[in-house]
């Protein structure tokens, strides 16, 4: 026995989750079925007859208007993918499988929101991206600047901030702040906002809607300057580090708790990202710096040399080198101690870095052995006036407490490219040689 049609077809479409659709050959919906509004949010009513592309995300219009072309002429489409956007201003993804019928004059589609799966799928690339933005970025501002593009492929952010702990002092500093909307960062509400998601250790979501929940010191503060703003924790296994701020600015929409959960999710791999970066900065610093004066040691210091010298030929330039040597320095250990000692070498290290440029290297390459590196000196006379004037920041006693009063003594050689070598060997056999002539004179005097 057959079996009854109780109903007709149009009921039986309304039913499935899926919505159907059809649109005439001047591209107006005729039919919706009622899935339409659990999809894009508007009723059977409010959709029937609007533009179907005027409901495109703006991005995906041209292309979705060749593929209707394409199906319009005969090429049936199983797998076409675009944006909606929705009644609510949200944005939908839709997989559409459509074909034309040229008897109706209509195109029949088929429409399934695929949302939550693009949505996975973003994020899953997301977490492989900022995995290889840990180890291919140079340092922590370029693997910043990457993870800023990486998260505003999934979510508004023309504001970007990350704010970290130091681990010397408690209080946040801004290690990276990118803000699109406007000239003016909004300093304090970002700093406010991260210091009390830090204290939270949980998510902030700052929106007109959830701000009478906030408390008052921070409401008055986002009062004077209105915008949208979302704040994670950045949490390692050792505790958190951090945090990190979107600014969505003016004219664009609140975040949501989805959006919340969406960046808490990816801000785990963040915190890994930049805690291996953070690792290898300190490896890699204590690999090329002195550990107790924080200057560059010998390695770091001879290729900057190398490479200065290389440049000086290349433009034909000129470079001084400086060979420092604490004179008496053993006697100072073997009086004070070692301490009093350390507490030297620190001081002439800070004092020295005072006579030079930025651009200029001071190096500690033995136990009180220093070494200056001027580049795009023009005249030997320039190099000479640095040296006098380390000698004469040296000139004063260093002060180690309790009224005791630690005098220096310094001697120096200098030598001159392309006078006295053309390569780093010549160049410090040169200045090392001239120091110990300056040491003979002293000892003589």
């Amino acid at each position: 026995m057959e079996p009854k049609i109780i109903a007709p077809v149009a009921n039986f479409t309304d039913l499935l989750l899926d919505a159907i659709c059809m649109v005439d050959a001047g591209g107006r919906f005729v039919y919706i079925s009622a899935a339409c509004e659990r999809i894009f949010g508007y009723t059977q009513q409010e959709m029937i007859g609007r533009v179907m592309i005027d409901m495109v995300a703006p991005e995906d219009r041209e292309r979705t208007l060749r593929a209707a072309r394409g199906i319009m002429g005969g090429e049936p489409n199983l797998h076409f993918e675009n944006r909606y956007v929705r009644k609510d201003g949200k944005l939908v993804n839709i997989m559409w499988s459509a074909r034309w019928s040229e008897a109706d004059q209509l195109r029949i589609a088929v429409a399934r929101d695929i949302t939550i799966c693009k949505q996975a799928e973003a994020m899953q690339a997301a977490l492989y991206a900022i995995s290889e933005a840990a180890h291919a970025a140079e340092d922590l501002p370029t693997l910043f600047q990457r993870i800023h593009q990486i998260i505003a492929g999934l979510l508004p952010a023309p504001g970007f901030a990350v704010a970290l702990q130091n681990e010397a002092c408690p209080d946040l500093e801004f290690a990276y702040h990118a803000d699109d909307s406007g000239p003016a960062p909004h300093g304090t509400l970002a700093r406010v906002l991260c210091e009390e998601v830090l204290r939270r250790g949980e998510p902030l979501l700052l929106t007109p809607d959830t701000l009478p929940e906030l408390p008052s010191h921070l409401q008055a503060i986002a009062n004077a300057t209105p915008a949208h703003w979302l704040g994670v924790p950045l949490s390692t296994a050792q505790g958190r580090i951090g945090v990190l701020v979107l600014h969505g600015g003016h004219g664009t929409a609140s975040y949501t708790a989805q959006d919340q959960d969406l960046l808490q999710f990816i801000s785990a791999q963040v915190a890994t990202a930049i805690q291996r970066k953070q690792l290898h900065a300190r490896l890699s610093f204590v690999a090329q710096h002195d550990e107790l004066t924080r200057l560059p040691n010998r390695r770091l210091f001879h290729d900057r040399l190398e490479t200065a010298i290389i440049r000086a030929q290349r433009h034909h330039g000129r470079l001084s080198l400086l060979f420092l040597d604490l004179n008496k320095f053993k006697g100072v250990n073997d009086s004070y101690g070692h301490a009093c000692g350390d507490l030297l070498l620190q001081e002439v290290a800070r004092r020295i870095k005072s006579c030079v440029r930025e651009a200029d290297t001071v190096a500690r390459i033995g136990g009180d052995e220093f070494v200056v590196l001027l580049e795009n000196v023009m005249l030997p006379e320039h190099a000479r006036l640095v040296e006098e004037k380390i000698h004469l920041a040296l000139s004063t006693p260093v002060d180690l407490g309790e009224g005791r009063q630690l005098p220096i003594a310094t001697s120096i050689g200098v030598a001159h490219f392309p006078d006295h070598g053309d390569d780093m060997h010549q160049l410090m056999r040169h200045a090392d040689r001239a120091m110990y002539s300056s040491k003979l004179e002293a000892a003589a005097s």
